[in-house]
């Protein structure tokens, strides 16, 4: 977590203190879930922050931190996508940016199946709450990213290097997007 946390952070998807990750795991037969703490830079993410809950929010390790506010979101995501075993939600600039500004953001080669020609999108609900996390997790019954409207990006997969590679692509392809955007606009 600590080396994804730097690694998202350098490539600018996760800015100032935004963004979050966790992994799910078993220990003694039990779904242990390691989340960021609320209110830490993941640029200087150490292991002494990590907190570790349960599947039902029960703080398990690390009483000095608080989980990330988006904790219901992991939560419910890991409870809907028996296959996922990360969860990333970054603040990315580019990919963001359309967020905020209710543009599409197309599918590109790289996304797997295509069933659409656009990365969904999920309407806006307040950071942290119930509807957010109930949102989310049905956005991604069908995909492995989802665009979160006015608010970010989130990517799982099967590991963190799974689901912060998708995390990393989607912003370059917003990047491209937009890119091809502007040149075509000049043609005019």
């Amino acid at each position: 977590m600590i080396e994804i946390s730097s690694y998202l952070y350098e490539k600018g998807l996760v800015p100032g203190k935004s963004g979050n990750i966790s992994i799910r795991y078993k220990k003694d037969e039990f779904e242990r879930i390691a989340v960021t703490p609320s209110g830490l830079s993941l640029k200087s993410l150490a292991e002494k922050d990590i907190v570790i809950v349960d599947m039902e929010e029960n703080k398990i390790y690390n009483d000095s931190k608080t989980p990330t506010s988006e904790l219901l979101m992991h939560l419910k995501i890991y409870k809907t996508r028996k296959d996922v075993n990360a969860v990333i939600h970054t603040h990315s600039p580019i990919a963001t940016g359309f967020a905020f500004a209710g543009e599409k953001i197309e599918r590109i080669e790289g996304f797997g199946p295509i069933n659409d020609q656009y990365i969904p999108y999920v309407d806006y609900y307040s950071p942290g709450t119930v509807e957010l996390a109930e949102a989310v997790s049905k956005g991604l019954e069908k995909s492995d990213v989802l665009i979160l409207k006015e608010h970010g990006i989130v990517s799982v997969g099967k590991n963190l290097d799974e689901a912060s590679l998708l995390s990393e692509f989607i912003e370059e392809s917003a990047k491209t997007q937009f890119v091809k955007r502007v040149l075509m606009s000049n043609r005019l």
